[in-house]
């Protein structure tokens, strides 16, 4: 089998006059043994190297996104649980939130220049998966476009999330407990909803001209949505609550 290689995305940024200086970090394993699962042999993979975050060395010392990027100051992942019991590593959600540290200079679009509309000390949410991390100055960053942030997040509790752009934030409607013939459903084979409740929109997409186009769902509409759409969130009353497009709302019910 050919050697697979999995490589991190390449920083750049204004006034980098070469790559010298950026390494990632990486694991090498020369070789699997192969392994027998159910009878069947698994060939060996060999050469199989895993690239971590790109590092910036030490020298230097300023990082300037470009466009309409932005370089956000990730968030540390959660040790613990409420209760103070110690998570392992790999138990430790993934965080989705962070500070803007710098922003770029924005985009045009027509003949309109639009400026980022996030600016340095605002607490954000971004998209899962979004970006390029990098580590500088000793701390975990990622570089993303300004629209794969979902929303602006000042306190610990979602419900008070402001989105960006075309993001709605739904609070889900809870699951039923019954099926239509009274039979007890278990937590596992409990269909996930598809509808909630809008608690905020953002204030709509950049037309060709650069003015906002205001979305065409409000606070208060009950919608029907795109299952598996967005990100989920847990907010600290325990009700889920989804960020996503206006474009993955479906429908209005009344």
């Amino acid at each position: 089998m050919a050697a697979t290689q999995l490589t991190a995305s390449t920083v750049s940024a204004k006034g980098f006059a070469s790559f010298e200086g950026l390494r990632q970090s990486s694991v090498n394993i020369s070789s699997f043994s192969p392994l027998k699962q159910n009878g069947l042999s698994l060939r060996s993979f060999r050469g199989l190297v895993v690239k971590a975050a790109t590092v910036v060395t030490p020298k230097y010392t300023a990082l300037k996104p470009l466009g309409d990027r932005v370089l956000l100051k990730i968030k540390t992942a959660e040790e613990k649980t409420t209760g103070g019991i110690l998570l392992p590593t790999t138990a430790q959600t993934k965080p989705q939130g962070g500070e803007v540290v710098a922003v770029g200079e924005g985009r045009t679009i027509g003949k309109s220049k639009v400026d980022i509309s996030v600016k340095t000390g605002t607490q954000v949410v971004y998209s899962k998966y979004a970006g390029t991390e990098v580590e500088f100055n000793g701390s975990n960053h990622l570089i993303l476009k300004e629209d794969d942030i979902v929303g602006i997040l000042d306190t610990d509790d979602v419900k008070d999330m402001k989105p960006l752009n075309d993001r709605v934030l739904i609070k889900v409607a809870e699951a039923e407990d019954k099926t239509s013939g009274g039979l007890l459903l278990m937590e596992a084979s409990k269909e996930k909803p598809s509808i909630g409740t809008v608690i905020a929109v953002g204030p709509g997409p950049l037309d060709e001209e650069g003015n906002r186009k205001p979305l065409s769902v409000a606070p208060g509409n009950t919608v029907l949505y795109s299952k598996y759409a967005g990100n989920d969130f847990k907010g600290s009353d325990g009700s889920d609550y989804i960020a996503l497009r206006a474009s993955d709302v479906m429908a209005i019910l009344s």
